[in-house]
């Protein structure tokens, strides 16, 4: 026998049949669920006004400031070289072009200083959009937006701060705030004996005869330490209070803010979280003293909102990326997106986008009508139920979405492990789970209008499909039977608030969505035996599905 000829080195170095990197495309335009839900609650010109963003956010130099902000963590700096406490945090210029490019396109404060009636539906969509490049720098772009309406407690605060928040300039660094273009905020409630049980906070505020506090204590987890002001829980006299903390004071020294660590976290580590010590930090009270928990809801409120815009992003992010891989991978004689198995799983994890991005940019819009008492009502109960249900679901479809991508998606450089290791944060950040499912039973039991506005929106959708008729009518014998026993209904907490959120979102699809996405989900997800396995859908047209959600470059 011959000896067999030895294959040439560039044959062995030809790469063939991998999934090009998904890069060079619009991630506003590709998204139809995103565009379609924008087009229903705004308007397509707010759609034309974000497809410079999508592009943008598709790019390939987009993608790669995301990874190195990724691969090169902040640095906390504690003194400088001549001993001088200066407590500041480097980032990796990529943090900064992030940065810049999310406040420039509007994604901080800047709705809240807009006349155009549909602001917050376009912010919505911008930051769902803006952070398919990296979600950890969407920390400090939350903060800064949500941190508005707290402020409002107090005019001449507001006054002070809300201009420099809502700016469209980046301009970083630890100097006063009269001096710069703009400016950024964070949050500071929880510590290591309470964690969301605000009210054990044991920082001490005191009162100076000049009208300011300052606060003595510590902080347990306060992302985004070289942000410019700050909203800080303390005990005052009277009790749990907000303060606002701002890093330089009016006569341009820097306040008492020791930054004793930043946290080594599981993912979101471009974006630097760390724990603060505070003694003698110079503050300004929010609102009345023993209302700090009433004062500083209005900014839990607007960052739970960006918790659920942040889910629904990193969903749409993985499945993007697996149809994407799906679409240019052939195995066993054809295209992965071609094998029927393949195509469950891809449509079920597309259903579970569009139904995630129907509710996110609802609730967006309640934002925008807040002064309708039907869409703050909503607001109130659907918030709470989306940041439960949608956060909660994130984890299980990024795994199965990297999986798609076979050993791939393993591998860090497909961006996967990134989404993978950020899913979890949004259900834990903002209340866990169980704080978010209780504040369901909370809004249930203190606020009648709440169910009446979660009613009306259901019953919106009506006869529109019987499923889904079936499942709001168990959902309300649910809510019923629990009604009267409160130790049952707390146990079952869960269990009812997944219930009204799929039935509402089921809702929304049945209304708005391509009757093929909103038949999957009612089939699906409103079935009493669903487990949650994604792939397991029986029948329906998947391959529509998939080819709507699949991007094209």
């Amino acid at each position: 026998m011959g000896t067999p000829s030895l294959t040439p080195r560039a044959a062995i170095r030809t790469v063939t049949n991998q999934a090009p990197p998904l890069v060079g495309h619009n991630v506003v335009a590709a998204d139809l669920a995103l565009t379609e839900a924008v087009v229903r609650h705004a308007s397509a010109e707010v759609v034309d006004d974000l497809v410079g963003l999508g592009a943008e956010a598709g790019s390939a130099e987009a993608r790669e400031h995301g990874r190195l902000a990724n691969e090169h963590h902040p640095r906390l700096t504690p003194y400088d070289r001549f001993g001088n406490r200066v407590d500041e945090v480097e980032f990796h210029p990529s943090w900064h072009w992030l940065m810049s490019r999310a406040v420039g396109h509007g994604l901080a404060a800047a709705p809240w200083e807009d006349d155009s009636p549909h602001a917050h539906v376009r912010r919505a969509a911008g930051f769902m959009a803006w952070s398919h490049t990296e979600p950890g720098h969407g920390c400090p772009i939350s903060m800064t937006y949500a941190a508005v309406p707290a402020l409002r407690a107090d005019d001449a605060l507001a006054k002070e701060w809300t201009p420099l928040l809502a700016s469209r300039t980046y301009d970083p660094g630890v100097r006063l705030a009269s001096s710069k273009l703009g400016a950024l905020a964070g949050m500071g409630m929880t510590e290591k004996q309470g964690g969301s049980d605000v009210r054990a906070n044991v920082t001490l505020a005191r009162p100076s005869d000049d009208g300011t506090y300052t606060l003595h204590g510590h902080k347990w987890f306060t992302s985004a330490p070289m942000n410019d002001v700050f909203l800080v829980l303390a005990q005052a006299d009277a009790g749990v209070t907000c303060f606002v903390v701002p890093r330089v004071l009016p006569d341009g020294s820097r306040n008492q803010l020791d930054v004793v660590r930043l946290k080594d976290k599981l993912g979101n580590r471009s974006n630097a979280s760390s724990e603060l010590e505070l003694d003698g930090t110079v503050a300004f009270r929010l609102g009345d003293e023993g209302r700090g928990v009433r004062t500083i809801i209005e900014m839990v409120a607007a960052t739970r909102l960006d918790c659920v815009l942040g889910s629904t992003s990193l969903m749409r992010r993985a499945v993007s990326e697996a149809s994407w891989h799906a679409a240019h991978r052939s195995a066993f004689g054809s295209l992965l997106a071609d094998k029927p198995l393949m195509q469950n799983v891809l449509a079920d994890l597309a259903v579970e986008t569009e139904a995630a991005t129907a509710l996110a940019v609802r609730l967006a819009a309640a934002v925008d009508r807040r002064d309708d008492p039907h869409e703050a009502a909503l607001r109130r109960i659907a918030l709470p139920l989306a940041k439960f249900w949608v956060c909660k679901r994130t984890p299980a479809m990024v795994a199965e979405a990297l999986e798609c991508l076979g050993g791939n998606g393993y591998v860090e450089e497909s961006g996967m492990p990134l989404l993978y290791r950020e899913a979890p944060l949004n259900s834990v950040w903002e209340g866990s789970g169980n704080v978010n499912a209780l504040d369901v039973l909370r809004a249930l039991s203190r606020e009648p209008a709440a169910l009446d506005a979660w009613i009306t929106e259901v019953g919106l959708a009506r006869g529109g499909d019987p499923r889904l008729d079936r499942a709001t009518e168990d959902t309300l014998a649910l809510l019923g039977s629990l009604l009267g026993d409160p130790a049952l209904m707390e146990v079952q907490a869960r269990r009812l608030a997944g219930r009204m959120a799929a039935v509402l979102q089921g809702s929304l699809l049945v209304r708005f969505a391509p009757a093929e996405v909103a038949d999957v989900f009612c089939a699906s997800r409103l079935g009493a035996s669903y487990d949650g396995t994604y792939g397991a859908l029986d029948g329906g047209d998947l391959r529509a599905i998939v080819e709507r959600t699949t991007p094209v470059a």
